[in-house]
């Protein structure tokens, strides 16, 4: 899609109601994933972070979605596909401006240029005892990436197109750290497996996307 056709569209999401977990959940990994969910708010201990779904026109003037792939390191999100964005830091006033930091950090792409369209449903990561915060940003000039070698291995530019195909919803056995060979909802993505909290994030922007395009 030309991307002042979907910056045109793309702000109606601003009035639109959130699907919610209801949405994020059909692309949950684990059954016991709202009850986990309740706990961790009970105890109050859980790290909060904030992540940006980045919409750009590309240099031929169609709209793209950028992802990341983390590099490989001793964690639980070790070379994983996600969004750009991080852990809040005391400098941070909102989590809004965590994902608008992060995103500047890891991929470059100036916090000043992004505008906030949603703040979308938060998702709780078990594994890593993280509170999510996904945000909707809309760039309108192509980003010249800049990636921080220390935390992205590569840039995953998808076009729109790509994102609202249903061919990429698929199901994949994996391993994680808490369970074995289970059957897990995933989207493949430029050929990539995206599972997990990205994939549940993922959902929720696609259906709202469903809506306006």
């Amino acid at each position: 899609m030309i991307f002042q056709e979907f910056e045109k569209k793309i702000v109606k999401i601003t009035k639109m109601q959130l699907p919610g977990e209801s949405v994020q959940f059909k692309m949950a990994p684990i059954e016991r994933l709202v009850e986990m969910k309740r706990l961790a708010y009970k105890k109050n201990t859980a790290k909060r972070a904030g992540v940006m779904a980045l919409f750009y026109p590309s240099s031929d003037h169609k709209t793209n979605l950028a992802l990341i792939l983390r590099k490989t390191y001793k964690g639980v999100h070790s070379a994983q596909i996600g969004f750009p964005g991080g852990k809040f830091e005391e400098k941070d006033i909102t989590l809004q401006e965590t994902a608008l930091r992060e995103t500047e950090e890891e991929v470059g792409v100036l916090r000043g240029s992004v505008s906030i369209l949603k703040q979308l449903t938060e998702v709780y990561i078990p594994p890593s005892d993280f509170f999510v915060q996904p945000f909707v940003g809309l760039t309108n000039t192509t980003p010249q990436f800049i990636l921080q070698k220390e935390e992205v291995e590569e840039l995953i530019e998808v076009p729109l197109m790509h994102f609202m195909d249903d061919s990429i919803k698929i199901t994949q056995t994996i391993s994680t750290s808490y369970a074995k060979n289970i059957e897990v909802p995933a989207f493949m993505l430029n050929s990539h497996l995206v599972w997990g909290a990205t994939a549940m994030m993922l959902n929720e922007v696609r259906e709202m996307l469903k809506e306006l395009l």
